[in-house]
């Protein structure tokens, strides 16, 4: 749809008509509505090299995803970014989603940044010393991190405490009288299997029950997860507890378990879950659970830091650390 339309039914000039739509003050506030109303009647759209022109913005913002695995296969990831592609897009905004290639050392994403093709980037599976939001940082980029790091300065990030939700859990273990607990992590370096294993760690050692024969880290698979449980079960004095930090784990976890007649009834090894098991489950019986507040939420809330990271907002401002809360299979 042109402006030529829309000046045409409205009786107006073309140039006054593209001036009220591009937020020139010249143009009357009751013209400018006609305009509008007119303009959102048709479906008319700015034509996005224009609007670039005058904003000097690509209302654009690309989110990192690491290129070494698909994290759209996980449902808890891929409803973050449906949720917070349809509340930027409801701005004019499109979300582009770009691999990580930790070879290129950020040269790519900067010049996305430099030649306006973007406006922000959302980085996630974040490192603790994560050298992509050091280089943004350096170079004065707009980012918000999925994460915290170690920075020089203050950044925007948004981040669930996951340190808090393995204590939550192992407290929970301990509380039961349970001291052989057992960590089933991943060997991700992100700053989140970081803090979880913390939260662990240290809630065992204040006890000093923590076994390293307990401790594993695996590549987040339900074979893995499987494995590994069937390894410890196979052990003369096999764990009292299992705590597994990522759903894939988890179910793996639970197969092996319910294989073995452990899941449940009188000779059932509790199991904690960070994130519950997958939507797609093939087990049904429920677990403890180490639950975030919903994806769709966290998508929203993401949302709203870009656009107000966007609006130039102090990063100071932009800081969110949601807590978890655990729940108990007795109470489902």
């Amino acid at each position: 749809m042109s402006l030529k339309a829309i000046a045409a039914a409205l009786d107006l000039s073309v140039t006054t008509v593209s001036r009220a739509l591009n937020g020139y003050d010249d143009v009357a506030e009751s013209t400018r509505k006609r305009i509008q109303d007119e303009a959102n009647r048709r479906g008319y759209r700015p034509h996005a090299a224009a609007r670039r022109l005058k904003t000097g913005r690509a209302n654009a913002v690309g989110m990192v995803l690491p290129g070494s695995r698909v994290p759209l296969n996980d449902s808890h990831y891929s409803e973050i970014i449906a949720t917070l592609n349809t509340h930027l897009a409801r701005h004019d905004i499109d979300l582009l989603l770009l691999p990580d290639r930790p070879y290129d050392q950020q040269r790519n994403l900067l010049r996305l940044l430099r030649s306006c093709v973007l406006d922000a980037l959302i980085v996630t599976h974040t490192q603790p010393c994560d050298p992509r939001l050091q280089r943004l940082q350096q170079k004065g980029c707009r980012f918000l991190a999925l994460g915290r790091s170690e920075l020089s300065q203050p950044y925007a990030w948004f981040d669930y405490d996951n340190y808090a939700g393995a204590r939550l859990a192992t407290q929970h273990a301990l509380q039961q009288q349970l001291s052989r607990i057992a960590w089933l992590g991943t060997d991700d370096p992100g700053s989140c299997i970081a803090e979880r294993r913390r939260g662990f760690t240290d809630t065992m050692q204040r006890h000093s029950v923590l076994s390293a024969e307990f401790i594993a880290a695996l590549p987040p698979t339900r074979r893995t997860g499987m494995q590994q449980t069937l390894a410890w079960l196979q052990q003369s004095r096999p764990p009292e507890a299992i705590i597994a930090d990522c759903s894939v784990l988890g179910e793996g976890a639970a197969i092996a378990l319910q294989q073995q007649g452990r899941l449940s009834g009188h000779h059932a090894i509790p199991l904690y879950v960070y994130d519950d098991l997958p939507h797609d489950s093939v087990i049904e019986q429920p677990v403890n659970a180490i639950r975030q507040r919903s994806q769709q939420r966290a998508g929203e809330q993401i949302a709203d830091m870009v656009l107000r990271l966007l609006e130039d907002a102090p990063v100071s401002g932009l800081q969110t650390l949601w807590q978890p809360v655990l729940h108990l299979a007795s109470d489902t």
